[in-house]
This record gives structure tokens, C-alpha cells and sequence, in this order.
């Protein structure tokens, strides 16, 4: 059964908790909802407490503006209290960047796994993102929501081809409705590097993942995240991009969160 909490300014946050164990947080990226993690979940259940939540603004999350990455923070902040007081958090894209933010910010997070936080910014500036939430946010305003779904795929890498296939598909339509986050999932990228100094305060152990087919910029990502970090340790995911396979991923987020 969902299940909601109240965040300080107004917003209910939906989740649905299931699953026996330590309690462990999954926080989804772009155009994701609480539903998007529905292959992973049973693989985590016999482990694990598993709470998939709707950030604010999707699915059955409802939204109290202006958004902030504070405001991100302190949704996942009532999830932990709701668990109990601490988790484990898993986040994925720009769920991995709101889970090392919140780790960063001192939430009580025992230990956090984040899959491939899109920086895509490199020492020699390429990469960077500038602009891509400005054109995000001008088909937004212009109504076009279908156009702000196209301008995030392609501004993060997603070559046209591959889009207008993506455009011909029945799931189409359910990541369109969510085109009004995008800029939140930009804005979360600040100008699209590893905050390096903001992440000298994360203390909790910490592990970075990246898949073996991915673009350059998730090793490198990973990288430099992993040289801030006092406590994180990286690995590469052979055979993964950034849609990770469930059956892939579950087994090292049981032996990581499970071990010493």
C-alpha cells in the first residue's frame, strides 16, 4: 500500500515499502517514478526493506514550488526517518547525485551506492552542460512538452536516431507526462562537474558504480568522485550502460550492502 510523507513545504512524498531487512532507499534519475525500479525490487526484498519513493513532482508525489536541491535533500531525509531513523541508499543517474549531496549534507545515510551521477563536465571543459536546461525549460514554457523530452536525450548523448525510435514506443507517452522535472534532474548537475570540495564532507562508506559499455565521462565521473570521497571505493559493472539490468546490479547491492 503507498504510503506518504510530509515535507516542510507542503509537498507529499508517495512511497511503497516492501521487503524484510535493513531498510534500503532507492532514489531514481530522469524520467523514473517509483515504478521504474519494479524489476529490481523483488531481487532486494528477500534482503532488504526496500523503499522506492516518487520524487516531488512524479507520479503520486505532489510538488510545492520553487524546487531546490535543499528541498531533494529533505525528501530523502523524511523517507530515512520513516525507515526507522538511517538507510542504505541506492541512487541511480541523477538519483546518485541526490544521494551524495544527502550524504554529503550529513544525512544519516549507513551507506550509500550511486550508479553513474551524470557529471559529464572533463578538466578541459568538454562536456559541459550549459545551456541544455535553458532549452529544457524554453519548450516547457512554449508548451512543448514532447520537445523538452527530446532536448534532455539528446543533450545527454542519446543520438536522434535512437530517439525517434524511443518516440514510437507505448512508454513514450508516461515519459513525456514527467517533462517538467527535467530541469530539476539539470539543475541537480550544477555546471555539470564533480562539486569535489563539497564531497571531502561525505563520511559514510560509499560506492560508485559505472558500467563497462558506458561513455568516457562515467569512468571519469566515478573517478573523480571516488578521489573526494574519504571512504569510496569504485567499480566498473562489465557489460552494463546506463540502463543497468536488474539481474545485473541486485547481486552487488545485496554483497555490498550486506557486508562489513
Amino acid at each position: 500500500m503507498t504510503q506518504t510523507v510530509h515535507s516542510p513545504d507542503g509537498t507529499y512524498i508517495a512511497y511503497d515499502r516492501s521487503g524484510d531487512g535493513p531498510p534500503l532507499i532507492i532514489i531514481g534519475g530522469a524520467f523514473n517514478t517509483r515504478h521504474t525500479a519494479a524489476a529490481l525490487t523483488p531481487l532486494l526484498e528477500p534482503h532488504f526493506s526496500v523503499f522506492q519513493y516518487d520524487r516531488r513532482g512524479r507520479g503520486d508525489s505532489t510538488e510545492v514550488g520553487p524546487w531546490t536541491v535543499q528541498r531533494e535533500i529533505e525528501d530523502l531525509g523524511l523517507l530515512i526517518e520513516a525507515a526507522g531513523g538511517e538507510a542504505f541508499v541506492y541512487g541511480h543517474s541523477s538519483g546518485a547525485v541526490i544521494g551524495l549531496e544527502a550524504a554529503a549534507a550529513g544525512l544519516p545515510i549507513t551507506k550509500l551506492a550511486a550508479y553513474e551521477p551524470p557529471y559529464t563536465r572533463n578538466a578541459n571543459g568538454s562536456g559541459a552542460i550549459d545551456g541544455w536546461g535553458d532549452s529544457i525549460q524554453a519548450a516547457l514554457d512554449a508548451g512543448d512538452d514532447q520537445g523538452a523530452a527530446v532536448r534532455f536525450l539528446t543533450g545527454s548523448g542519446v543520438d536522434e536516431a535512437s530517439v525517434a525510435g524511443m518516440q514510437q514506443l507505448p512508454w513514450w507517452p508516461s515519459m513525456v507526462v514527467l517533462a517538467h522535472t527535467l530541469p530539476y534532474d539539470v539543475a541537480l548537475l550544477g555546471n555539470g562537474s564533480v562539486p569535489v570540495e563539497r564531497f571531502r564532507d561525505i563520511r559514510v562508506p560509499t560506492l560508485l558504480l559505472y558500467g563497462g559499455d558506458s561513455p568516457a565521462w562515467a569512468g571519469n565521473a566515478t573517478a573523480a568522485a571516488e578521489t573526494a570521497i574519504p571512504n569510496a571505493s569504485r567499480m566498473v559493472v562489465e557489460g552494463q550502460d546506463h540502463n543497468t539490468d536488474a539481474a545485473v546490479i541486485a547481486p552487488l547491492l545485496v554483497e555490498y550492502f550486506s557486508g562489513d
